[in-house]
């Protein structure tokens, strides 16, 4: 190789050298990749203990998170719905009613026409009244008057054992009972009232907070929603989309945080926005855990440092029978129940419960659910649910 041609490949190399190391100190560089913002800290804010609750406020993103659906970023924005009216809701349900007059209105009928009522017939009816859970003394009540006035009747056609048997079904369901629910603000005292939902799971008990928040907005109130069932991360979405769907407003904290602290944080939103009723969803109990229980007389004392709690509802299901009035007494001595929602009454034949569970409690059923539907959710009115099973 001649000199010539070494000076070439030695010019060629140094060349392509310069080429690649200016390429490197040219290049942009890369970034460090950052984690997301939200695996930057994990670790649920802290709850206040229930001690701590007076005197402190919840910032925003800490303790609780107050949620207005229109307002969340990422989420298309929902229309707001107009619910059905409450008034004559339940006269348009009267069609599901009638699925609950298998035993307790047709049924008595049918046997009350019978030409002849003799003792096998009477025991016939009063084994008809038990299947339907009417309860053995609400049961024995009714037959014993029964048999007196169809004494003093004589013959009976049609029409006059069906007003008969209105009269009787009215008179043990009640109609001098105090059904209203009170939702209404308390003005002078600058604060909304309080409906604290209670009851076992599987009962529909968020879903009734859901349906409640929505016949109180088609009654013209406004509602904050509060999602105290902390232990079940779906019950506050579930709660998140009946608000968003007619415009009330959702409170709700961690996953796990104490519910007493959520629901206290609840009621103080609904006093800073003064709105008229705020409505607090409490997680599901079993009757017989005494812990749990006692975290539920927890909610309702901590809760009542604002103020007296309006209602205390509970939520059982029609279809559950005799069983649902067990639970019932737990409740009803843990948190004083002011009302009874009687759920999937649409589904039973067993209308007697209606009966049994306000005699056993003494407490009135002031709302009833007869669907799955948005609006499903009516107002108790005795003389409609009667005629229903009695008429189908």
């Amino acid at each position: 190789m001649d000199l010539l041609t070494l000076v070439v490949l030695i010019s060629i190399v140094g060349v392509a050298a310069l080429v690649t190391l200016v390429g490197l100190l040219t290049a942009p560089r890369r970034r460090r990749r950052e984690p997301p913002d939200d695996s930057i800290d994990l670790a649920p804010p802290g709850e206040p203990g229930v001690g701590d609750l007076e005197g402190r406020r919840a910032e925003p993103g800490r303790s609780v998170d107050t949620v207005e659906p229109e307002a969340l970023p990422g989420l298309v924005e929902v229309p707001v719905e107009v619910p059905a009216p409450t008034a004559g809701r339940l006269v348009r349900l009267r069609s599901r009613l009638a699925r609950s007059q298998t035993a307790l209105g047709q049924g008595l009928l049918v046997l009350l026409s019978r030409e002849t009522l003799d003792e096998d017939t009477w025991e016939e009816i009063e084994d008809t009244l038990l299947g339907a859970d009417l309860g053995l003394p609400a049961t024995q009540e009714l037959v014993e008057r029964l048999r007196t006035r169809v004494r003093v009747l004589g013959t009976r056609t049609p029409q006059e054992l069906r007003t008969l048997v209105r009269e009787e079904l009215l008179a043990l369901v009640g109609t001098n009972v105090d059904r209203s629910l009170r939702t209404a603000r308390h003005v002078s005292e600058g604060r909304p009232a309080v409906a604290l939902v209670v009851g076992v799971n599987g009962t529909g008990k968020t879903t009734t907070c859901g349906k409640l928040g929505r016949m109180l907005v088609a009654d013209g109130r406004s509602v904050v929603l509060g999602a105290a069932d902390t232990f079940r991360a779906a019950a506050a979405d579930q709660l998140d989309t009946w608000a968003s769907r007619v415009g009330a407003h959702t409170v709700r904290g961690p996953e796990g945080a104490d519910p007493a602290s959520v629901a206290f944080d609840a009621v103080r939103t609904g006093i800073e926005m003064e709105v008229d009723t705020v409505v607090v969803d409490t997680a599901g109990r079993l009757h017989t855990k005494t812990g749990l229980m006692d975290e539920l007389g927890k909610v309702k004392r901590v809760v009542e440092r604002h103020g007296p709690i309006d209602e205390v509802l509970l939520v059982l299901d029609a279809t559950t029978g005799q069983n649902g009035l067990v639970q019932a007494r737990v409740f009803r001595d843990v948190v004083d129940v002011s009302g009874i929602v009687l759920t999937k009454l649409d589904g039973t034949a067993k209308g007697g419960i209606v009966v049994s569970v306000q005699r056993e409690l003494g407490v009135p059923i002031k709302l009833v659910g007869l669907g799955e539907g948005p609006d499903d959710l009516a107002p108790f009115e005795p003389e409609v649910f009667v005629d229903a099973i009695i008429e189908g």
